[in-house]
């Protein structure tokens, strides 16, 4: 510095002297940010997603919110509505396996083991609902995407059996072993199982390559993979169930026709369960892939998806399974005649002591005959 030049005041070197008025700016920015602050802490709803919404444990999974979300009521209507569905099916299911040994048609017991299978896929529906009430995960999203089209399939696949079955009978009133039915609707069943396996597979490897944002390994692709899948794909997936559900309701018109009247009820619950499912289908894909598009409303995909699972469990309960379970028990019109023309006789303790005296009043009588003096 040169001689004689003074320097700053208080000392500072002139490159590292604080730029005026920098203190105040910078208290008033703080200010105004506490002030913007303030209204999310005073206002509800405004605060961090992690809250929880009226109704729930502030320690949940943000997972499970809508069970227990009163502000979104359909969640915990939906998981009342499946609730007393599973009871249902479980109950129907006992009371159909204990009626076993009072069929006494042998052609309605060979049909018992489809039914049970049916029963089984209906109580896996009401299941699913849960899966699509919870907030979407890995976990959520392969159970929807896998089961959502096999447990239908199982369902629908017994119906083709038993529409099957039903059509020899119609016509010849006897029809094929149990075991076949069940071995039709059980490999109708297995192809589903091996489409969605495949179908499962195959996009969560494409998901993973190399052309994907997200790394085969890395965690968000593991948590979007199954998520990530278009409405319209999830459609074109569940083809081969729909062909089965065309299936049975076809094949349950040509049971109506048959000689043997008896048979035509059953046919008529087949064709009644299989058109309001057809009824269900429609309207769920309308809106599953058209509806909630136009509208934009994404968020109602899970509702969409719950919704049709529960009307067409409950379908399959109230038209199908409770009118069977009605009528398995019930002779047949054959069984019935016979029983009209030979009266079972009582072999019971009473009838051995009416036997007995019977015979003792005809030897007394023989007796006094033989007693009376000649006239």
């Amino acid at each position: 510095m040169p001689a004689g030049r003074p320097y700053p005041v208080g000392g500072a070197i002139s490159g590292t002297q604080p730029e005026p008025g920098l203190g105040a700016r910078m208290a008033t920015r703080k200010a105004l940010l506490m002030c913007l602050g303030l209204p999310l802490f005073l206002v509800p709803g405004a605060q961090a997603e992690s809250q929880a919404p009226p109704g729930c444990s502030s320690d949940l999974n943000p997972l499970y919110y809508n069970l227990c979300d009163r502000s979104g009521a359909w969640g915990i209507v939906l998981e009342a509505v499946a609730g007393a569905g599973v009871i249902t099916t479980f109950v129907l299911t006992i009371i159909l396996v204990a009626s076993l040994p009072f069929v006494q048609d042998t052609k309605k017991r060979s049909l018992l083991g489809t039914q049970v299978f049916f029963l089984l896929g209906t109580l896996g529906l009401f299941c699913l609902v849960f899966a699509c009430v919870v907030k979407p995960n890995f976990s959520t999203c392969a159970a929807r995407r896998f089961l959502f089209g096999v447990l239908f399939a199982i369902c629908f696949s017994c119906l083709v059996a038993h529409v099957f079955a039903l059509n020899f009978l119609a016509r010849k009133n006897h029809g094929p072993r149990g075991w076949v039915i069940f071995t039709v609707a059980l490999l109708l069943s297995l192809v589903e199982v091996i489409i969605n396996t495949e179908w499962l597979i195959i996009t969560l490897v494409r998901g993973g390559g190399g052309g994907s944002p997200l790394g085969n390994g890395s965690a968000g692709w593991a948590a979007a993979a199954p998520c990530a899948i278009a409405n319209m794909d999830f459609v074109m997936a569940l083809i081969y169930v729909m062909l089965l559900l065309l299936g049975a309701f076809v094949g349950a018109w040509p049971a109506l026709c048959g000689r043997f009247k008896r048979w035509r009820r059953h046919g008529a619950f087949v064709l009644f369960t299989t058109a309001t499912s057809v009824a269900i289908w429609v309207v769920w894909i309308v809106m599953y892939t058209y509806g909630n598009e136009q509208r934009r409303s994404p968020t109602w995909d899970d509702p969409t998806l719950a919704i049709a699972l529960a009307a067409n469990a409950w379908a399959f309960v109230l038209f199908y399974v409770i009118p069977e379970v009605s009528q398995v028990t019930k002779a047949s019109p054959e069984q019935s005649y016979q029983g009209d023309t030979y009266p079972t006789r009582g072999v019971g303790y009473e009838t051995i002591l009416k036997e007995q005296k019977g015979q003792s009043m005809f030897v007394e009588n023989k007796a006094f005959s033989m007693d009376e003096p000649a006239s």
